[in-house]
């Protein structure tokens, strides 16, 4: 039997040697050959404490995005359950800014195992979207997660744009760790404040092609976002709107958060934050992130992270601002999912099989990070990039969980009136394949919006056949079936 100090310390030693060679390739200098396998190799991921047996591969670990001030994010990788020659490539993300896809994306919404209450295994998920795509998962940007920076200033210089481009870079490094996923066709999916990180890496993607040599051109061809932060103005009007037909705030709030807020300037005025506190103080008590789903109550986890509210920076407050339970009122049928997430991803023998966590990070893994404490840039709308990526020919399908108040349908249908983009089916059911309604769709030239009735602000956790037949729909660049079937 070998021994085991011996082989964790070879994986370790070619795990630290594939980061090193990828990253000296982003600076020019090409890996060889035999560089790739090995480093797929070294990131092939056996078999998760607990986890059920399936057939599909799985890998995980860093990829090194910054050589000169040690930055490195981790991804994990879900080939497709069946045919992954064939099928495209999905990355998911997840917003924050500065949650986990892991955390949110793979554990607890779209990926194939799911950590569960007081038991060491995992569950399988029988709505997983690798049945649709090969599935990437980033945590990003460094700070998320398992991924690092060692140059502790990078922090503090965090923002949409240092974002958009360790992401870039990480794909560079990421396709020439996996040299048979390049061919395939690419997409970007995720959610949030990933309305921000989504189309960003699409534009940085789309620009750095038009000059990129064939081994690094990177075959995207489309995005999708739900519920996504996409436009300062419209986000915060219909963050109100919505609260208010929706009978979370009374008439008297809604009248004197509009009449003392103006949300097209970015700076608010004392009364419109008073006002606005009230507001938030509905949230303490009700689920935002789904209006009609129960709240966790007598858990007994009590590695709760800091809210949002102490992202300082570029980031509006009613984006930025809401209460600590943000952690752990998200996971839609059962509340309390966020706590057995975290349980399982602390546990050093699930770090050590993920081969996460390798420089000895000094503080726990949680789902959105506390060292996250200010937001250098964000624009004010990303509409100006969605316009971009359709006039480049890429794909663009919004979605929108309609029992969210946190980024509500009501803003996503006000910020895509801006794009002024023609219509050309308005406002039409589709169908689930138990003949019910899954939600209404409109077609504009160039973008499709669909709506997921009944979903919070996860809809792959609220709803995960119906998100598993929107994805299948968008990589299949097909309609939404428009009649019971």
């Amino acid at each position: 039997m070998p021994n085991i100090h011996v082989v964790r310390s070879y994986a370790l030693v070619l795990i630290m040697a594939v980061s090193v060679t990828v990253a000296a390739a982003m600076d020019g200098e090409r890996p060889s050959s035999t560089t790739v396998p090995a480093a797929q190799i070294a990131d092939r991921v056996g078999r998760l404490p607990g986890q059920p047996p399936v057939r599909f591969k799985q890998y995980a670990g860093y990829v090194t995005v910054n050589q000169t001030h040690g930055r490195a994010l981790f991804y994990w990788f879900f080939e497709a359950i069946r045919n992954p020659d064939k099928k495209p490539l999905l990355l998911w993300l997840n917003g924050g800014p500065g949650c986990s896809s892991i955390g949110y994306g793979q554990s607890e919404e779209l990926g194939p195992f799911f950590p569960q209450k007081g038991k060491p295994e995992l569950k399988f998920n029988k709505n997983t979207w690798n049945k649709a795509a090969n599935l990437l998962f980033l945590e990003s940007p460094v700070g998320v997660g398992f991924s690092y920076t060692n140059t502790s200033s990078d922090i503090k210089q965090l923002g949409d744009t240092i974002t958009a481009q360790d992401s870039y870079n990480f794909l560079i490094g990421w396709f020439r760790r996996f040299p048979q996923f390049k061919s395939h066709d690419f997409y970007i999916a995720g959610e949030s404040y990933a309305g921000h990180y989504v189309p960003q890496l699409a534009e940085v993607v789309t620009d750095k092609n038009k000059h990129a040599s064939d081994d690094d051109y990177i075959n995207l061809k489309g995005i999708m976002v739900g519920n996504a932060v996409l436009d300062d103005e419209t986000d915060q009007k219909g963050l109100i709107d919505y609260a208010w037909d929706h009978a979370v705030i009374s008439d008297a709030l809604y009248h004197e958060i509009k009449s003392k807020c103006n949300f097209s300037n970015a700076n608010l005025t004392d009364d419109c934050n008073h006002a606005l506190d009230k507001y938030f103080d509905v949230y303490r008590i009700i689920d935002m992130y789904s209006l009609y789903a129960p709240t966790c109550v007598n858990s007994n986890f009590t590695t709760v992270s800091k809210p949002l509210s102490h992202v300082k920076g570029a980031v509006p407050r009613l984006i930025s601002n809401i209460d600590g339970r943000r952690r752990r009122a998200l996971a839609g049928y059962d509340p309390c999912a966020s706590d057995y997430t975290e349980v399982y991803f602390n546990r050093p023998d699930v770090q050590h099989a993920l081969h996460a966590n390798v420089t000895k990070i000094p503080y726990p893994w949680t789902h959105c990070s506390d060292s996250i404490t200010f937001w250098k840039d964000a624009p004010t709308s990303i509409l100006p990039i969605i316009k971009k990526l359709i006039a480049a020919g890429q794909r663009v399908w919004v979605f929108s969980g309609d029992t969210d108040g946190r980024v509500p349908v009501t803003a996503t249908r006000y910020s895509l009136r801006k794009l002024g983009l023609n219509i050309k089916h308005d406002w039409t059911p589709w169908y689930t394949d138990k003949q019910q309604v899954g939600g209404w769709t409109v077609e504009y030239d160039g973008l499709t919006f669909v709506t997921v009735r009944g979903a919070g602000h996860e809809v792959p956790t609220f709803k995960p056949r119906q998100a598993l037949q929107l994805v299948n729909h968008f990589l299949q660049d097909q309609r939404l079936p428009p009649h019971p079937f």
